[in-house]
């Protein structure tokens, strides 16, 4: 594998890290700007509207560029965000720093991962994207808990600062490790870029994240509460057992990647049948703490056995626009988060019990299956009809446009 995959890694590890280390400063940060719990978990939602914002308006202004300068540039526009977010005076001033925060998340995940496979052999794909999302899965075990101590020591402004930091680091990685002459500015331009947006598949690919990371979120979301109250965790071991979710994480997305080079649908449908027996479990996983403990970590890796199998099979249906379909992937995957979390919060609210949200986490992660297979289904009647066509051809006496037709 490229060296050039190690700066990608690193981007993606600052990301992560500012991305969910805001949920375990909360406090810090609300005592400071004297402001209520309530009001500082805005400054989560912020950063998630910025993703979902900048992932395809980023990649779509960006179409015409050189990959490496997007990258380099996206990641100089995650600097100043996080660099804003450190010396933020206020609740407002501080909601907009988050926001350019989250803006450049979705595009650099999105063009990276096009940078990353137009690296490495085809077969070997899914593996460049999954190396790269590596950076994004050990945040979790190293990069947030350690930034979360840094703010409560240091204070939750120095953690901002730390990210900075991260961001200039993944800047020189760039700048020393990705080719100037690698992947140049695509020729389709704004226009094509969209229009390759309008297939059905890609939709039902981008459609496929929402439901099976929706189940994820719908179940990591509310994991305190099912911990403490179900599995009757003290609330100072959480932490520790989150990082077993990291963990859990980190080997699905390598084991994802690798499986994904020999069957990409085939990973993606067991990643996904996976992640509905591990939710469905969770009542009983719950019950004792050794078992529960396991259920945090299969958790993560059941769910991000498909991460690398969903962004290479968005890139290969939208070949003509990969950056804004990797992109798109991407705001998916935080809608994804927003939505999860919803429901979930619907089956607390309901008084279904605390593990109601990964029960209903398994109906989410059903409905991925479905809308997976409804995509298969499409991509095989597709097929058909393009060798048909291509037989009509060959009757007519146009083998060379028959072939082609077959191919595609």
């Amino acid at each position: 594998m490229p060296l050039a995959l190690l700066a990608l890694a690193v981007g993606a590890f600052g990301i992560g890290t500012t991305e969910f280390v805001m949920m375990g400063l909360l406090p810090e940060v609300a005592d400071d700007l004297h402001i209520s719990i309530p009001a500082a978990g805005h400054l989560v939602s912020a950063y998630a509207l910025g993703v979902v914002i900048g992932a395809p308006l980023l990649a779509a202004a960006t179409a015409r560029m050189s990959r490496r300068t997007v990258l380099i540039a996206l990641m100089a526009l995650f600097v100043i965000g996080n660099a804003l977010s450190a010396f933020a005076p206020g609740e407002v001033s501080l909601l907009a720093a988050r926001f350019v925060s989250g803006l450049p998340h979705g595009a650099f995940f999105g063009v990276g991962a096009v940078v990353a496979t137009g690296m490495v052999a085809p077969e070997r794909k899914a593996r460049s994207v999954s190396l790269m999302f590596l950076g994004l899965t050990v945040a979790n075990i190293v990069g947030v808990p350690a930034a979360t101590a840094m703010g409560q020591q240091l204070g939750w402004r120095a953690t901002f600062l730390g990210v900075s930091a991260i961001g200039a680091a993944a800047i020189a990685a760039l700048v020393a490790l990705i080719p100037r002459d690698h992947a140049p500015a695509p020729t389709t331009g704004l226009r094509g870029e969209l229009a390759a947006l309008r297939s059905v598949p890609v939709w039902l690919a981008l459609g496929t994240t929402v439901a099976g990371f929706g189940a994820l979120f719908s179940a990591y979301s509310y994991i305190t509460p099912m911990l403490t109250d179900a599995a009757g965790f003290a609330e100072a071991s959480v932490t520790l057992l989150l990082a077993l979710f990291g963990v859990g994480a980190t080997a699905g997305n390598l084991l994802g990647g690798r499986l994904a080079d020999h069957s990409l649908r085939g990973t993606l449908f067991g990643g996904l049948a996976s992640l509905v027996v591990v939710l469905a479990l969770f009542p009983l996983l719950m019950r004792t703490e050794v078992s529960a403990a396991l259920a945090v970590a299969l958790l993560g890796m059941a769910a991000f056995i498909t991460g690398s199998p969903l962004q290479l099979m968005v890139m290969e249906k939208a070949a003509a626009a990969p950056s804004l379909a990797s992109s798109a992937n991407q705001a998916a995957f935080n809608l994804a988060n927003a939505g999860g979390a919803w429901i979930g919060g619907l089956a607390l609210a309901a008084g279904f019990g605390a593990t109601s949200p990964a029960t209903a986490g398994a109906g989410l992660a059903v409905l991925g299956l479905g809308v997976a297979g409804a995509a298969w289904a499409v991509d095989r009647r597709r097929g058909a009809v393009a060798v048909a066509a291509g037989r009509e051809r060959v009757v007519a006496g146009h083998v060379p446009e028959a072939v082609e037709a077959v191919r595609r």
